[in-house]
Formats: C-alpha cells, sequence, structure tokens
C-alpha cells in the first residue's frame, strides 16, 4: 500500500514516514500543498495523508482539487485545525476521516487501516493492487481506469504473480 504524506512541520512528517513505514508501508512525503497536490495528481496512491495550515497551497485547495479532478484516492486530515467546522468542512470537501493533532499513533494507524480496507472493498473474484484491478471471472484487466488487452497466458501468469505478491516463485511454478 502507498501513502503520500503532505505535511510541512518535518519533525511531524519524518514521524509519520518512519513509523509508517515500519508497518509496511510505502510512504511518500512532501512538504507543501502545491508538491502534494502534483504528486497527487500524478502518481497513484492508496492513502493520502494531509494538513490544512501548509505553504503554496492549503490542505483545503488540496482536496477541493483532487475532488473535482475526479480522484477518489481516500483522504485522511491530520491538522491541528480542531473546531467542529473545521472538521465539518474538511469532511464536506471530501475527506474520508479527520484526526487532530495532537494524535495517537495507535489511532492514526487504526484509522489508516479502516480507510485503506475500504478502498480495497471489492468483489472475491477481483484482486487490485495500486490502480491495476484483475476481474478472475471476466478475464479483464484494468489500470488506471483503462482496459488492458491481455492473451489468456498473459492473463494467467499475470494473476499468478498477482495472488503471489511479494513472494518468490520457482520456474517449475510458472512453467507448470
Amino acid at each position: 500500500m502507498k501513502i503520500l504524506v503532505i505535511e510541512d512541520e518535518s519533525k511531524t512528517s519524518a514521524f509519520l514516514e518512519k513509523g509508517l513505514s515500519e508497518e509496511g508501508y510505502a510512504v511518500d512525503t512532501v512538504a507543501d500543498g502545491e508538491a502534494g497536490l502534483y504528486r497527487a495528481l500524478h502518481h497513484s496512491y492508496d492513502l493520502i495523508i494531509l494538513d490544512v495550515m501548509m505553504p503554496k497551497i492549503d490542505g483545503w485547495t488540496v482536496i477541493e482539487t483532487l475532488r473535482k479532478s475526479g480522484s477518489n484516492t481516500m483522504t485522511l486530515f491530520l491538522t491541528a485545525r480542531d473546531t467542529i467546522q473545521d472538521r465539518i468542512r474538511g469532511l464536506d470537501l471530501g475527506a474520508d476521516s479527520y484526526l487532530v493533532k495532537p494524535f495517537s499513533f495507535t489511532e492514526l494507524l487504526a484509522t489508516v487501516r479502516s480507510l485503506l480496507r475500504r478502498n480495497n472493498a471489492l468483489p472475491s473474484d477481483c484482486l487490485r493492487i495500486a490502480d491495476l484491478n484483475i476481474d478472475f471471472a471476466s478475464h479483464k484487466v484494468m489500470r488506471a481506469g483503462k482496459k488492458i488487452d491481455v492473451t489468456p497466458k498473459e492473463f494467467a501468469l499475470l494473476a499468478l504473480l498477482a495472488r503471489r505478491k511479494g513472494k518468490v516463485i520457482s520456474r517449475a511454478v510458472i512453467a507448470d
């Protein structure tokens, strides 16, 4: 799972990167809203963790622009903005969750796991890896919403590799 952290406070950003990486997530960090928006629009992420008060572009504008562009990437606001109006605004703009600083890292991890579970809720005959969707029932492959034509052998090989993601597969198993 790939996470983008958009956070201008260097200590918080480093803490999040270290903690999330230790939990097995691939983490990219950026220190301002403009760079964060660019990365979110041009790269594939399973989750974006976003601060509100940042240089160049604030978090409100980042989430609003992402949603207007059609992005439905799960987004978590992690911010010191703690009023009810701020929370409502963040959720109304399209955030999937909202945590207030200072925060408990264990609560953040539980929220991340919850959001990622929702994000990966596909039928059991489908598998999703980043922006790649494999439908085993219909033998269809989609990447970033676009259909990829594959031969039956290519599909079988892709299915084998996808189902065993992260594991070494011997030549004999591939040949079979």
